[in-house]
């Protein structure tokens, strides 16, 4: 979106307090996103926060199930941003000041924690895009053996519903004085 649509359709120059993106840093022109970041914040203290999460984590067994059919199951479906993702956004540039104390922008590390059954995993794993892209390609990821797999290291303590660990990593960093270098 040019400047003028941003202006017109979003806000005003130096008029947003936080602007936050959820799972999607990682596909965005960052040059581009960036630059609208720095106009849309408020100078000095406006935020920008940008976070994804990444692979769960249930106990050991079922783990090693897991990254199984995260690498070698779904691995080529996923697009290649993903790694952005799977380094934790480490890697992602960030031209942002810390916030007020904080001497670095993160990422900073926390997770997320759901108890599911294995059904409502299956539905997490189905929402996934590199499952969606398979499926338009014709195939299926979950198939039946692998449904199978999955439920043997799923019940293999007799407990049907677990909690699933989210581990969520955040960058957030507020503009400062880099607005007036736009």
């Amino acid at each position: 979106m040019s400047m003028a649509e941003l202006e017109h359709d979003i806000a005003a120059q130096a008029s947003v307090d936080l602007v936050t993106i959820a799972q999607a840093v990682h596909y965005f022109d960052l040059p581009n996103f960036y630059r609208q970041v720095k106009w849309i914040l408020k100078s000095p203290n406006g935020v920008i926060a940008a976070w994804c999460y990444t692979r769960p984590e249930v106990n050991d067994n079922f783990d090693s199930v897991f990254l199984k059919f995260y690498n070698i199951d779904a691995g080529p479906y996923w697009h290649p941003a993903r790694k952005l993702v799977d380094d934790k956004y480490k890697g992602i540039n960030f031209p942002f000041e810390p916030v007020d104390g904080f001497d670095h922008t993160g990422p900073f590390e926390f997770k997320l924690e759901r108890l599911m059954s294995l059904e409502e995993f299956f539905t997490y794993l189905r929402s996934w895009s590199a499952y969606q892209t398979a499926r338009e390609k014709g195939i299926e990821l979950l198939r039946d053996d692998v449904r199978e797999e999955f439920k043997r290291a799923w019940t293999e303590d007799g407990i049907d519903h677990k909690v699933v660990k989210f581990p969520v990593h955040l960058r957030v960093g507020k503009v400062g004085n880099l607005a007036k270098t736009v």
